[in-house]
């Protein structure tokens, strides 16, 4: 049983829970890619994959729910930031990867 992190007493508790978040991270960011490769596959263009405004939504979004967590803007904003630029680059790619095949 991983310990919440107010009960760990050691650094193998702690990196059992780091460790089992990983895990569950891993399993979340599987269903967000899924998102990116539907998007990848609705959108009508190539220039509709990068979008600024809604990158500043999501991250306006994701920094309000970090402070209703209570997660530190200085770790949520990076990381969702570098998340988005390589779910990005993934969408370009599937986008590219199904018209692909459709033209083949």
């Amino acid at each position: 049983m991983v310990k919440s992190p107010q009960d760990c007493r050691t650094m193998a508790e702690v990196r059992e829970g780091v460790d089992a978040l990983d895990r569950e991270l891993v399993r979340l960011l599987v269903r967000r890619q899924g998102y990116m490769d539907a998007a990848a596959r609705i959108k009508p263009s190539r220039e509709a994959v990068y979008d600024a405004d809604r990158i500043e939504d999501v991250v306006s979004k994701v920094l309000v729910e970090a402070r209703a967590q209570g997660l530190s803007a200085d770790i949520a904003e990076p990381v969702w930031r570098l998340l988005i630029e390589r779910c990005i680059a993934h969408e370009f790619d599937r986008w590219d990867a199904t018209r692909e095949k459709r033209s083949a």
